[in-house]
Order: structure tokens, then sequence, then C-alpha cells
């Protein structure tokens, strides 16, 4: 638009002008408020979502966990060795998982400070598990997220997967709290994504907090990392009180870690 300018190309001005605006208005959140949460807090609750690539940031993990002490771990691509490793390191912490227990991206590792119960799995290319815990008396719904990436030739499985997560939100008990966590290979300018938090009245932690365009992968390219597919997801029985992306040595995704407040009936 600049160098129009300075060349009194008034057409090419008039046309970066809009493209500009365009490129503007697309980068703003497009979800809105749906949900407004009332009562008194009930517990705090602190969790982490972590992609430990292939295994390779179990050690970062476990160190994280140690320091930051969250309630609810959700861990995408962790391998069989890496959620030995969990098992055994995070005994004292977070003794209750329920997983995916498989090579490469496909296992996944959902620990937890309290009993789970009711442990179900999306059916998805790597794994998706999900289960309950009570908090505070109340039954809280956990949905580990990990579509498959818009790769090219599979965008259609990426978006039938977050079709499933759409439906699993969807499906959820109206009067039951609800998390869903991790990487969902997805920003909240993909309209799959954005359908998840239609279909179940999520919003997007980060986005309570103003932190939508923190960007959580990828952080071991030569460029930084530049877009946010990292997510908290929460129904309006819990409100934010802050959220951070710690960098995971070993993995080339920020994690995401937020401390949230169960709130009881108005």
């Amino acid at each position: 638009m600049l160098l129009a300018a300075a060349a009194r190309r008034r057409a090419l001005v008039f046309l970066s002008v809009l493209v500009l605006t365009a490129t503007g208005w697309t980068s703003l959140p497009h979800t809105p408020h749906l949900v407004t949460s009332y009562g008194l807090p009930l517990a705090r609750v602190r969790v982490l979502a972590a992609n430990v690539r292939f295994g390779r940031a179990t050690d970062a993990l476990i160190a994280t966990v140690r320091r930051e002490r969250p309630h609810l771990v959700f861990v995408s691509e962790c391998d069989r060795a890496c959620g030995r490793s969990l098992a055994t390191a995070l005994a004292a912490e977070l003794p209750h998982r329920t997983a995916v227990d498989a090579d490469g991206s496909v296992g996944s590792v959902l620990l937890s400070a309290r009993p789970l119960r009711d442990e179900r799995v999306v059916p998805a290319a790597m794994g998706m598990p999900g289960a309950t815990v009570e908090i505070a008396g109340r039954p809280v719904r956990l949905q580990l997220a990990h579509p498959l990436p818009p790769l090219p030739r599979q965008v259609h499985r990426w978006k039938r997967e977050l079709g499933r997560l759409a439906d699993t939100a969807a499906g959820r008990t109206p009067d039951r709290p609800f998390l869903m966590a991790g990487d969902f290979n997805a920003s909240q300018d993909h309209a799959a994504f954005r359908a998840v938090l239609r279909a179940g009245r999520l919003q997007d932690a980060a986005r309570l907090t103003h932190s939508s365009r923190t960007p959580t992968w990828p952080t071991d390219a030569p460029l930084p990392p530049y877009v946010q597919i990292d997510h908290v997801l929460v129904s309006e029985d819990f409100t934010v009180d802050h959220i951070r992306f710690p960098d995971l040595a070993g993995s080339d995704h920020r994690a995401v870690l937020t401390a949230l407040d169960l709130r009881g009936e108005r």
C-alpha cells in the first residue's frame, strides 16, 4: 500500500487497502462469547495440555508438572515409554490415568490427581481418550483432543476428526461441566475448530484471557512460532483466572497451562 501510494497508483492503493482491511478483519476472533459463568467458585483447577513430540519432551513435561502442580494433564504424542515414565515419575502427584497406549504420535495420556471413571475414546488416527472426574462434588467430563493435522490429501480426515470432537461436545450432559484440551491442529481461524466451540457452547480459555493470538507452534523452526493450535476449551461452568504457555524442551509445541475456577449453580 505504501509503495503504491509513493508511486501514485490510485487503483493499486485502493486495492491494497481492501486487501489490508480484509486481512485485518479475518485476523479478529470469530467466536462470540456464547456463555456467561455464574455461581460462587467451588474449586481452583489447574490444567496443563502438552504435546511431547513422540515422547521427546517427557522429561521437560515431568519437570513442568512438578513445578506447576496441575490437577489435570492432557498429553499428546506420548508413546509407550513416555506413558511409563509419566506413571512412574508422577505417581504421587497424578496417580490416576487413562490412556491410549501406542507408539509414536498415536499414544496419548490423561493424568489426574483425582480418580477417573467412565473412560471412553473418540475414534481417531491418534489417541483421544476421555473420562469423568469428580471435583468439589460435581462430575466433570474430560476429553483429550488430538485430530490429524490438515496435511495435503488428508484434510478430509482432519475435518472428520474435528467433527467427531464437535459431536462429543454437542453430546455432553448440559448440566455437567466439560473440559476439552490438547493439540487441535487448528486455530480459531479454522471453521472446523469454531464448529467444536459452537457445538458444545464452549469457550477457548485463551480467548477469555485475551491471549488467543499467543502462538504455540512450531517452536523448532527457523521462524518463531506463529499460530495457536493448542487449546483448553471450557463450558460455562468455568471461569479462567490466568493462562500461560510454557516452553517444553524437546517438543515443537508450547504447552498450555491455565488456572480455572469451577463454579456452582446460580
